[in-house]
């Protein structure tokens, strides 16, 4: 019998199934859940209990712009709070959820490592710092801008 999610058929391969969901699909579904307690003959609450467990695991699709707002001390002291407020209205979602359009999720982070920058911003691994409302804006408006520049582009 072949394998189901690279991994096999033993219950100690959970972290690895998830893993490979993750990696192909970019979250885990509660099919994708289901799927892998019953490949695994585990509980259905063990699979969501690491699932939720572990940060590297999401529950849902993300936008194609992680938005990563930094909320270490210096970040904060300098307006990181300030910069979670300002996207919450600009994009109409609050930490942890994603734009319907799928092209944005809004993210809350412990630090980002650039506390010299404060306050900092991370979006798709690229790092913004002494972030302003301004340059946020900004940054916003050229990738929805792109954005509708590569839609427009692939429909010609």
């Amino acid at each position: 019998m072949g394998e189901k999610f690279g991994v096999p058929r033993d219950p100690s391969y959970l972290i690895k199934a998830l893993q490979y969901i993750q990696k192909e699909k970019g979250y885990i579904s509660p099919k994708d859940a289901l799927d892998v307690a019953e490949y695994l003959n585990v509980p259905l609450t063990k699979v969501y209990g690491v699932a939720t467990f572990y940060e590297q695991f999401r529950l849902r699709p993300q936008g194609k712009y992680v938005i990563k707002v930094c909320h270490g001390t210096a970040c904060h002291i300098k307006g990181g709070k300030v910069l979670i407020d300002f996207l919450r209205d600009l994009l109409g979602i609050d930490v942890g959820e994603t734009t319907d359009d799928f092209l944005f999720t809004l993210e809350r982070v412990a630090c980002l490592g650039a506390c010299a920058l404060a306050p900092s911003v991370e979006i798709n691994g690229k790092i913004y710092g002494n972030m302003t409302l301004d340059k946020l804006r900004e940054i916003i408006i050229e990738i929805k801008e792109a954005e509708k520049n590569a839609k427009n582009h692939t429909s010609v």
